[in-house]
C-alpha cells in the first residue's frame, strides 16, 4: 500500500471561523452566519467563485477570535445556497471540497483572508488497502446498527465509494466524536493514515455502544420488574380491600404486637418511630427490609414473659442428687443460693462461676440447676471468641447486622429469667476487633446489667433476672475485673470411689443404651470398673472413663452382631461380665501403671505433687552429682519460678552443710544436675521447693528417699516450708497413684475439710514447718550426725560408686 504526494497548491481565499462544528470534505453542512466579520467574508466569496475557507476556533465562547485562536487546518468549501434572514443573519449551505492548511492570515476590510496550502495524494490500490477498506466498511455497518441516531440505508449508500480518503472523511463526519477528536482526524492529510485512524475510532465507539446497550437492557429489565411488582402489590391491596382486610393489615398487626410486647417506654417509642418509617417506605426497598428485621428482633426478645420459678429446696436437692454423685459442697452452695432467692421478694440474678478440670460436670450442673428451678436453659460457648460484637452485636449501619449472642440467646430462651450458661469463659481472647471480656463486665455486673444495651437493638434491656453461670478450667486467664463480678465455686477431681459410683449409676447405663445392648447381655463388675479407672484412665473427671466404657460396650455389641449372623433376629448369647481380665482382653494391656507399686527407694529420686489444668499429678524429681566446679543445672523445661526454687534449695543446703555432714566447700568440687522427667511438658511454680531440696540432700548424703511418700511445699532460704494451693487436687493425685503418706505445709492443715473423708482417712498426713522435718520423714535414714573433714569428704563424694549416683 503506497501513497505519494502528487501535487501541492496555494490558494488565497476569504476565511470564516466557525464554532462547535468541524466540516469535512465531501460533507454538506447548513449553518447560520451572524458575526459581522463572517458576513463580510461570505459576501466576498459570493461575489467571486463562491469558494471560502472554513476553520474551527479553539474556544466557541469567543465572538471575535484572533488568528492564533483558530485551528491551522480547515476545509475549503463551496457555497451551495445562501438565504438572508429578516434579522440580518444569513443561512448558508456549504459543501466541503478539500482540506487545507493556513500559511498566513491577513485582516482585509473587516474579515480574514487566508493563504491556504492544499495537498493531493495518489494511492496505489492493492490487497492490503482493499482489506483495510473492507474492515472499515464492516465496522461502520456495525456502528450504524448499534447507533440510534443514523439511518442505516442512507449511511450504507454514502460509504459506497472507491477513494479511501473520501470514505474516511464520510465516516468521520458521521461519528459521534468530540470537536477535538474530529479536528485531529481532519488534520491527517494522508488518506491511508486517515482511514487507519477511523478504524481505531470505530473499534472504540462500537465498544462504548455495546456497553451502553448492556446497561440500558439491565435498567429496562429492572424497571419492568419494579413496574410488575408495583402492579401486583396494587392488585393485592385491591383484593385485600374487597375481602375486608384493609390495606394496612400488616402495619396494624405490627402495631398490636408492639402494644402487647410489654416493652420499656424507650423501646416502645423507638419501635413506634421505626414502624412509621416502615409505613412510608416502598415495600420492596432494601431499607424496608432492614426496618422490618429490626422490628422483628425487638418483638422476638422476651420483655415480660417469665418462667414460674420453683423454690422448693427439697425438689432441688432431689434433682441435684439424681443427676450428680458427690460434689457435696457444690450442692450445698447451690441450695444456699436457692434459699436466699426464696426469702428475698425480688432477688437479682445470681452470677456463679464453676472452676474445675474437664469432665467433672460443670456444664451438666448448670442444666440441673435449670431443671431444679423450673427455668429455661441456654448455653453460649465463649471458647475462641475474640470479637466484642459477639457480645454486643453490630450497629444497624452494617449490611447483615445482627444482635449479639446475649440477645440471641435471650430470644432462644423466650423468657426473661433463664439459666444462662457462659461456657469456657477462660478461653476468650482479644484482637483488633475488641475485647469480649470487657463487654462481659456489663453483662455480669448486677449493678449494671438491668440496663444492658445491645448495639443492634440500641435500647436498654434488663438482664437482672437472668441466672448466669460461667464455667472455666482455670482462673488466671480470666481478667481480675471479670472474676470480681462472679461467685467462684471450685470443682475438684473425683476420687476413685466417686468415679466408681458415677460409672455404676450413670455411665454404664448411658453407654449400654447408646450401643444397643440389653440388660442380660453385659454386666460391669466393680473390679472391672476399677481396672478401667486405674489402668486405662488418668483424669480428674470421668470423660475418658465414659469413653472407655463405651469402647468395651462396642466390642460386646460386635460379638452380639457376629452371633446373629445373616439373621436379623437377635439371638441370645452368654452374658459378658466385665472383670479385670476381660477388660485387658478387650482393650489390650493397661495404658497406665501404678507408679508407687513399682518404685523402690533410690538416691536422689523424690515424688512431688503438682497441680495442672486437668487436676492433680505426681511429679518425680531426680538429682545426680558429678565432679565439677559447683555448677547447678536444671532440666525438664522448668519455668523461672521453679528454677529459682532450685537455687533457693541449693542455698539452703550450702548454708547448713555442716549439719548434713558435708564440708563447707563441698560445692566447689561438684556439679549438681536436677531433672524433672517428661521434659517436653512445661513446668513451673514454687510448690516443688521441698521436693528439689530433698532430692539434692539425698544425692549429696547418699541416702535413698522413701518411694511411698509424696510431698509439696515452698521452701525459703532459712528452710521454712510455706503453704501452697491446689492441695485437694494434689492429694487426690497421690491417692490415685497408690501413695498413702504425704508431706504438706503446716499452714495447709486448714484445707483438710475440703478433702473427702475416705481419702483423708486412708492417707498418713505429715504437717511440717521446716525442711529439717521434711528430711527426717522423707529420707530412709537420718542425716550424718557430725561433720566430716574437708579433704576426706571431697574424696568420698567424688569416689562414690556409679550405681549410687545414677537414678533410674
Amino acid at each position: 500500500m503506497i501513497t505519494s504526494k502528487e501535487k501541492s497548491e496555494t490558494k488565497r481565499l476569504p476565511m470564516m471561523p466557525i464554532r462547535d462544528v468541524v466540516i469535512f470534505p465531501f460533507m454538506m453542512t447548513p449553518f447560520v452566519v451572524g458575526r459581522e466579520s463572517s458576513v463580510r467574508a461570505l459576501d466576498d466569496a459570493l461575489a467571486g467563485d463562491k469558494k471560502i475557507f472554513l476553520a474551527t476556533q479553539h474556544d466557541a465562547s469567543i465572538d471575535e477570535p484572533q488568528p492564533e485562536e483558530i485551528f491551522s487546518v480547515g476545509t475549503i468549501a463551496n457555497i451551495v445556497q445562501s438565504l438572508r434572514l429578516p434579522d440580518g443573519n444569513i443561512k448558508v449551505l456549504v459543501e466541503g471540497l478539500e482540506r487545507g492548511k493556513i500559511v498566513s492570515i491577513n485582516d482585509e476590510e473587516g474579515f480574514f483572508r487566508a493563504i491556504v496550502r492544499t495537498q493531493q495524494f495518489r494511492v496505489e490500490s492493492g490487497a492490503q488497502l482493499d482489506g483495510l477498506v473492507s474492515r472499515v466498511t464492516s465496522l461502520f455497518e456495525q456502528y450504524v446498527k448499534l447507533s440510534q441516531n443514523l439511518n442505516y440505508e442512507t449511511m450504507i449508500a454514502a460509504i459506497r465509494v472507491d477513494e479511501p480518503g473520501k470514505l474516511a472523511d464520510t465516516i468521520g463526519a458521521n461519528l459521534q466524536l468530540t470537536i477535538e477528536e474530529k479536528q485531529d482526524l481532519l488534520e491527517i492529510f494522508d488518506p491511508v493514515d486517515r482511514l487507519t485512524r477511523v478504524a481505531e475510532m470505530l473499534d472504540i465507539e462500537i465498544e462504548k455502544l455495546n456497553v451502553d446497550r448492556t446497561i440500558q437492557g439491565r435498567v429496562k429489565r429492572q424497571m419492568e420488574k419494579a413496574q410488575k411488582e408495583y402492579y401486583l402489590n396494587e392488585k393485592i391491596k385491591a383484593i385485600q380491600k374487597e375481602l375486608g382486610r384493609g390495606e394496612k393489615s400488616e402495619i396494624d398487626e405490627l402495631k398490636k404486637k408492639i402494644e402487647a410486647a410489654g416493652m420499656t417506654a424507650d423501646a416502645t417509642e423507638k419501635a413506634t418511630a421505626e414502624l412509621k418509617r416502615l409505613e412510608n417506605m416502598p415495600p420492596m426497598s432494601a431499607e424496608s427490609t432492614v426496618s422490618r428485621n429490626y422490628l422483628d428482633w425487638l418483638l422476638a426478645v422476651p420483655w415480660k414473659k417469665k418462667s414460674k420459678e420453683i423454690r422448693d429446696l427439697r425438689f432441688a436437692q432431689q434433682v441435684l442428687e439424681s443427676d450428680h454423685y458427690g460434689l457435696e459442697k457444690i450442692k450445698e452452695r447451690i441450695l444456699e443460693f436457692l434459699a436466699v432467692r426464696r426469702l428475698v421478694k425480688n432477688p437479682r440474678g445470681s452470677i456463679l462461676c464453676f472452676v474445675g478440670p474437664p469432665g467433672v460436670g460443670k456444664t451438666s450442673l448448670g442444666m440441673s440447676i435449670a431443671k431444679a428451678t423450673g427455668r429455661r436453659f441456654v448455653r453460649m460457648s465463649l471458647g475462641g471468641v475474640r470479637d466484642e460484637a459477639e457480645i454486643r452485636g453490630h450497629r444497624r449501619t452494617y449490611i447483615g447486622a445482627l444482635p449479639g449472642q446475649i440477645i440471641q440467646m435471650m430470644k432462644k430462651a423466650g423468657t426473661r429469667n433463664p439459666v444462662f450458661m457462659l461456657d469456657e469463659i477462660d478461653k476468650m481472647s482479644m484482637d483488633f476487633r475488641g475485647d469480649p471480656s470487657a463487654a462481659l463486665l456489663e453483662v455480669l455486673d448486677p449493678e449494671q446489667n438491668f440496663m444492658f444495651v445491645d448495639h443492634y437493638l440500641d435500647v436498654e434491656y434488663d438482664l437482672s433476672q437472668v441466672f448466669f453461670i460461667a464455667t472455666a478450667n482455670v482462673l488466671h486467664t480470666i481478667p481480675p475485673a471479670l472474676q470480681d463480678r462472679m461467685e467462684v465455686i471450685r470443682l475438684s477431681g473425683y476420687t476413685e470411689l466417686e468415679k466408681l459410683e458415677i460409672a455404676k449409676r450413670f455411665l454404664v447405663r448411658k453407654q449400654t443404651e447408646q450401643t444397643g445392648l440389653k440388660k442380660g447381655q453385659i454386666e460391669f463388675s466393680d473390679p472391672g470398673l476399677l481396672a478401667l479407672i486405674q489402668s486405662y484412665t488418668r483424669e480428674s473427671g470421668v470423660r475418658n472413663l465414659e469413653r472407655e466404657i463405651g469402647n468395651v460396650c462396642r466390642k460386646v455389641s460386635r460379638k452380639v452382631v457376629n452371633a446373629m449372623g445373616e439373621s436379623k433376629r437377635q439371638v441370645s448369647i452368654a452374658k459378658v461380665e466385665v472383670k479385670p481380665e476381660v477388660v485387658t482382653e478387650l482393650l489390650g494391656p493397661p495404658r497406665f501403671r501404678d507408679l508407687a507399686a513399682e518404685q523402690k527407694n533410690e538416691v536422689g529420686a523424690t515424688t512431688g505433687l503438682a497441680w495442672t489444668e486437668v487436676g492433680g499429678q505426681i511429679l518425680t524429681t531426680e538429682c545426680t552429682i558429678m565432679e565439677g566446679r559447683g555448677k547447678l543445672t536444671t532440666t525438664g523445661k522448668l519455668g523461672d519460678v521453679m528454677q529459682e526454687s532450685a537455687q533457693a534449695a541449693m542455698s539452703y543446703i550450702r548454708s547448713r552443710a555442716h549439719l548434713f555432714g558435708l564440708p563447707r566447700d563441698f560445692y566447689r568440687h561438684l556439679d549438681i544436675h536436677v531433672h524433672v522427667p517428661e521434659g517436653a511438658i512445661p513446668k513451673d511454680g514454687p510448690s516443688a521447693g521441698i521436693t528439689i531440696a530433698t532430692s539434692i540432700s539425698s544425692a549429696l548424703c547418699n541416702i535413698p528417699v522413701r518411694c511411698d511418700v509424696a510431698m509439696t511445699g515452698e521452701i525459703t532460704l532459712r528452710g521454712r516450708v510455706l503453704p501452697i494451693g491446689g492441695l485437694k487436687e494434689k492429694v487426690l493425685a497421690a491417692h490415685r497413684y497408690g501413695i498413702r503418706e504425704v508431706i504438706v505445709p503446716k499452714d495447709n492443715e486448714k484445707d483438710l475439710p475440703d478433702i473427702p473423708e475416705n481419702i483423708r482417712n486412708e492417707l498418713k498426713w505429715n504437717f511440717v514447718e521446716s525442711m529439717d522435718q521434711v528430711l527426717k520423714i522423707a529420707l530412709e535414714r537420718e542425716l550424718p550426725a557430725a561433720p566430716l573433714a574437708t579433704g576426706a569428704a571431697s574424696v568420698e563424694i567424688a569416689n562414690r560408686p556409679a550405681e549410687d549416683n545414677v537414678t533410674h
